[in-house]
C-alpha cells in the first residue's frame, strides 16, 4: 500500500474515467453538494460511449406499450442472468433492470431524443430495445455533458492516473497522476497528487483495445481481430485496481461482437443491418451457403459460431429480402440509404445474383432459403431451434447481404461490488473504504455473456447510484 506524503489539492470525490457511468457519477455527486475531479485520460471526453451506438433496453417503454409488448423488469433480469450463465451478481442485475424505465425517463427530461422503433437482439426475450433519433450513444453523452457543466462540473482531459493511493489501514486516501498526459506514453505530463476526502470512484472501462493485456487471458484475441473501442480501452488500471488489492473477477471474460462488417474500422455501422434486419428477420449462413448458427441466438453463441467457421477456411455473411429491412426505417431513419451508399450492404435484384456478388454458394443457398421458408410456414426451426414468431417467408427481391466478422467490443469482468456499488478487497471480500466502482470497470453484472444495450443502462444505473452513495460516505 502506498502513502502519499503531500497533497496538492483535496476534493470529496475523485472519478477516474469520463464516460457513460463516469459523468453521471459526477452529476450525481454534483447534486448531492460533492466537490469533484473527473479524471480523463484522452484529450477527449467521453471514451467509447461517444462512439457508442446509443441503443437502451427499456421496460414498458412507450415504444413497447403502443405495440402491445409484454415486459417487466423481472423478464428483463432474468434474461441478463440467464445469457450471462448465471455468473452474474442478482443484486446487482435485478436493481438494474428495475430502474431502466427510471433512466431512460431520465434521458428524456435532459432532451434525449428516442426513435418511435422498438427492436429485439440476440438472447432477449422481447423487443425492448429503444434508438436515440442520431443512432449514437454521443446524443446521450452531450446532454449528460450539457447538465454536468451546468452543474459546475469539469473534466479534467490528459489527466492519467497512475496510481490508487491506499493507506496502511485500508482505506483510499486519494489518486497520483500526470496533467497533461500524452497519450500513450506513461512518463508524459507533470505529477500531481489529489486527495479524495470521501471516495475514489473507477469508472476507466474496459480494455478491449490492449491488444497485449487481453491475450493475457485470451491469447485468440491477437493482432488478426480488430476491436469497435477506442484506442484509450487499456488496461493500466485494471493492473492498478488488483495492485491495490481488489477483487477482480471473469477477467478473462472478453466479448466480440459476432455481426461487424469487415469493411469498416471500429463499430462502424453495418453491423446494424446484420442484427436488426438479418439475423431478426433473414438468416446467416457461410460461404457454402449453409445456416451454421441460431441467428437469435446470444452474442457469445454466435462469435463462437462465426470462429468455428472461420477456422475451417469458410467466411459468413448475413442474407435479407426486401420486407426484412422495413423496421429499420423506423428505427434508425435513412440508414438503409446510407449503408448502401457506402457499398457496406450488396444489394441485388436476385437471390442468384447477390450470391454470386459475396461469394456464395448458390444452389445450396437457394436450399437453405426454401428450408427456411418450411420451418417459417410450421414455425419450427429443427435446424438450430430458432424462434419463428414474428418470421415472413423469404421470397420478396430485392435481395441484401454483407460479409461479417467478429470483433473485440466488452470486457465482461472487472472489480467486484457489493450492491451499492462498494469495492471489494480481495483478501477480505468486505467493502474497501474510499472505493467506489461501475460501468465495464465493474464486474458481476453481464457474467458470461452481455445482452445488446444493457451496457448504456448498467452505465447509467450505477453511475447515478454511486455517485449518489459515494457521497453520503
Amino acid at each position: 500500500m502506498t502513502q502519499a506524503q503531500k497533497w496538492d489539492e483535496e476534493v470529496d470525490l475523485v472519478i477516474i474515467g469520463s464516460g457513460f457511468a463516469g459523468i453521471t457519477a459526477g452529476i450525481e455527486a454534483l447534486l448531492a453538494g460533492s466537490s469533484i475531479a473527473v479524471l480523463e485520460k484522452m484529450p477527449t471526453a467521453g471514451g467509447n460511449s461517444v462512439i457508442d451506438s446509443g441503443e437502451l433496453s427499456v421496460v414498458n417503454s412507450p415504444q413497447q406499450r403502443r405495440r402491445k409488448v409484454k415486459d417487466s423488469a423481472n423478464l428483463l433480469a432474468e434474461d441478463i442472468l440467464t445469457n450471462g450463465q448465471y455468473l452474474n451478481d442478482p443484486l446487482k442485475v435485478r436493481y438494474i433492470a428495475e430502474h431502466a424505465y427510471d433512466v431512460y425517463e431520465w434521458t428524456k427530461s435532459l432532451g434525449v431524443r428516442w426513435t418511435e422503433g422498438v427492436t429485439k437482439a440476440g438472447g432477449h426475450s422481447v423487443p425492448r430495445i429503444v434508438v436515440t433519433y442520431s443512432g449514437s450513444g454521443k446524443e446521450i453523452y452531450s446532454k449528460l455533458y450539457e447538465y454536468f457543466e451546468r452543474l459546475g462540473g469539469r473534466i479534467r482531459l490528459r489527466s492519467y492516473v497512475q496510481t490508487i493511493v491506499r493507506d496502511s489501514e485500508g482505506k483510499v486516501q486519494g489518486v497520483i497522476y500526470r496533467e497533461n498526459y500524452e497519450f500513450p506514453n506513461p512518463n508524459s505530463g507533470t505529477v500531481k497528487r489529489i486527495r479524495a476526502k470521501k471516495a475514489v470512484i473507477l469508472c476507466y472501462g474496459g480494455f478491449a483495445a490492449d491488444q497485449a493485456f487481453r491475450m493475457q487471458y485470451r491469447p485468440e484475441l491477437d493482432s488478426r481481430i480488430e476491436t469497435t473501442n477506442q484506442p484509450g480501452a487499456t488496461g493500466e488500471m485494471w493492473q492498478e485496481a488488483k495492485r491495490i488489492g481488489c477483487l477482480i473477477l471473469q477477467t478473462g471474460w472478453i466479448q466480440c461482437t459476432p455481426w461487424n462488417n469487415p469493411k469498416e474500422k471500429g463499430q462502424g455501422v453495418g453491423w446494424i443491418f446484420s442484427e436488426y434486419a438479418a439475423a431478426y428477420y433473414g438468416l446467416w449462413v457461410n460461404s457454402e451457403g449453409n445456416r451454421f448458427v441460431d441467428e437469435g441466438a446470444n452474442r457469445k453463441i454466435r462469435t463462437d459460431a462465426i470462429f468455428k467457421e472461420h477456422k475451417k477456411g469458410n467466411k459468413v455473411f448475413c442474407i435479407a429480402s426486401a420486407h426484412c429491412v422495413e423496421n429499420l426505417e423506423n428505427l434508425r431513419p435513412g440508414y438503409m440509404k446510407d449503408v448502401l451508399d457506402k457499398k457496406l450492404i450488396i444489394r441485388a435484384d436476385t437471390l442468384e445474383e447477390l450470391a454470386e456478388k459475396l461469394g456464395i454458394n448458390f444452389k445450396q443457398l437457394e436450399v437453405e432459403i426454401k428450408q427456411m421458408n418450411n420451418a417459417i410456414k410450421k414455425g419450427v426451426d429443427k435446424k438450430f431451434g430458432r424462434s419463428m414468431n414474428n418470421l415472413k417467408e423469404l421470397n420478396d427481391g430485392p435481395w441484401y447481404g454483407s460479409e461479417m466478422t467478429p470483433k473485440v467490443h466488452h470486457c465482461l469482468g472487472g472489480v467486484m461490488t457489493d450492491p451499492q456499488g462498494r469495492a471489494l478487497d480481495a483478501k477480505t471480500q468486505l467493502p474497501i473504504l474510499g472505493l467506489f466502482a461501475a460501468g465495464e470497470a465493474a464486474g458481476g453484472v453481464h457474467g458470461a455473456c452481455r445482452l445488446g444495450a444493457c451496457a448504456i443502462l448498467d452505465c447509467l444505473v450505477m453511475g447515478r447510484l454511486v455517485g449518489k452513495v459515494a457521497s453520503n460516505n
